[in-house]
């Protein structure tokens, strides 16, 4: 028997009643924050920009991201669908979508691998064991936390998220104190080997994937403005306060390998935390990735496979990749997503917003809290504009043409609306979906009633 709760709303709207409260969201978000990999990232950026350098690209990065998360994620609050289901009806239709979760859920099983290794790299550094060993022992144990959905997301929120932020301000406190703070902004990079335009892309890449899924999330706020107040509070922390602290730690000991001085100032309590702060964040990965494959296999296979299972699955495949060293290739991913993800928001962003050709069947259906019986099936204008624009930004990558991750969003938008003034984003087939795929029953997500109304208290 399916575990109470775990399946979701995977292939459905989340119904209003079952939505959570702004506070409960909002731990969500900035325990997305609470990351030892930020710390990682703002060293290695710290070790090739000065500090005001590094915070431009800190604010580029965190401004890209920002316009996405809020026009996406406002699009799946609005709707109460998570990011796969919502590309089905914002241009790229129901195959299309298909291809959308295989990319969303092989990226973040990338991500998966990188928390897991860094969490495997620390625990042997500060008390020993092989790292393989640590990733497993971590990975089961955030496996086991997802297969009970949001709310088992939200159990740990309230644990690591004020433990996690608590630990930053001790470290600055015993570490930064006892340097001055005007001359460690004042060092030089001990490398120039970044501009800020390319430490904007790693920076807006190694989130980009996190903005594009914000539906995941968004989809249980009750209010559309709780969307820009989370998430910009959420980067504001990762960005300013973690990112940028990692950069005056990589000033201060000319290396990225950050994390010894974290846990060290800390011992045992600190590796306690660290161990909560890894499953929080790397429990979004797991759980956006179970919706991608449950939607990519009722699509390509027609089967309704649980999210529980899924989850089992993903967590095992995610814990193997951080077990056989992943996190080396830790530079080279995030400059590939910086490039590859960002024009599915832009297309959703066209679509949702602008075109609204095949949006128009959501705002039918909304206040019924069920599906349109019918969806586009395959929409090859739309995957061609979403190849290219990708392309382009790859290129532009690799000839150091602005910022490439903004270059691939701003193109696929463009691209689509000019395909769809001149005719060119038209379905090959529409497909009819059967009575049990349009609404959220009991049998389906398994969620009990009475888990929204509890939390929607803490609005």
């Amino acid at each position: 028997m399916a575990a109470k709760g775990s399946d979701d709303y995977a292939l459905a709207r989340v119904p209003r009643s079952e939505r959570y409260g702004f506070v409960s969201v909002l731990l969500q978000w900035v325990g997305n924050s609470g990351s030892l990999s930020q710390f990682v990232l703002g060293a290695t950026i710290g070790l090739s920009l000065g500090f005001w350098q590094a915070a431009a690209a800190f604010t580029l990065g965190a401004v890209l991201l920002e316009i996405v998360i809020f026009f996406v994620g406002f699009a799946g609050q609005r709707e109460g669908l998570s990011m796969v289901m919502l590309t089905r009806f914002t241009g790229f239709g129901r195959n299309g979508s298909a291809l959308v979760s295989l990319v969303i859920a092989t990226s973040l099983i990338g991500w998966f691998g990188v928390q897991n290794g860094i969490f495997g790299t620390s625990m042997t550094a500060l008390v020993g064991g092989p790292v393989w060993l640590w990733c497993i022992v971590s990975g089961v144990a955030l496996t086991l936390l997802v297969m009970y959905g949001f709310k088992g997301m939200l159990w740990i929120s309230r644990i690591a998220v004020p433990l996690f932020f608590g630990l930053i301000g001790y470290t600055i406190i015993t570490t930064l104190s006892q340097h001055s703070l005007s001359e460690l902004i004042a060092l030089p990079p001990p490398e120039n080997e970044l501009t800020i335009a390319s430490a904007a892309t790693i920076i807006a890449g190694g989130f980009m994937t996190g903005a594009i899924i914000a539906p995941d999330m968004t989809r249980y706020n009750n209010k559309g403005w709780h969307v820009a107040v989370q998430s910009g509070t959420s980067l504001v922390i990762s960005e300013y306060l973690v990112g940028l602290t990692g950069v005056l730690l990589g000033h201060l000991v000319g290396t990225a390998d950050v994390t010894s001085i974290v846990l060290g100032t800390s011992g045992a309590v600190g590796l306690v935390i660290v161990v909560l702060a890894t499953m929080k964040i790397n429990d979004n990965n797991l759980y956006s990735g179970s919706l991608g494959i449950v939607s990519f296999v009722e699509t390509v296979f027609g089967k309704r496979i649980h999210r529980g299972v899924v989850t089992v699955a993903f967590g095992l495949l995610g814990t193997l990749l951080s077990a056989i060293g992943f996190l080396d290739h830790f530079k080279d991913f995030l400059s590939l997503l910086g490039v590859a993800i960002p024009p599915i928001g832009g297309i959703i962003v066209a679509e949702y917003y602008l075109v609204r050709r095949q949006t128009r069947a959501l705002d039918r259906t909304r206040e019924q809290e069920i599906l349109p019986p019918t969806v586009a099936g395959w929409v090859p204008g739309t995957l061609a504009v979403w190849l290219l624009a990708s392309g382009i930004g790859w290129l532009t990558q690799q000839f150091s043409i602005g910022i490439p991750v903004i270059n691939s969003l701003l193109i696929a938008m463009v691209l689509y609306l000019i395909a769809s003034k001149a005719g060119l984003i038209r379905s090959a087939g529409d497909v009819s979906l059967r009575p049990e795929d349009t609404t959220a029953t009991e049998r389906t997500h398994g969620v009990p009633s009475t888990v929204g109304n509890q939390e929607m208290q803490d609005d």
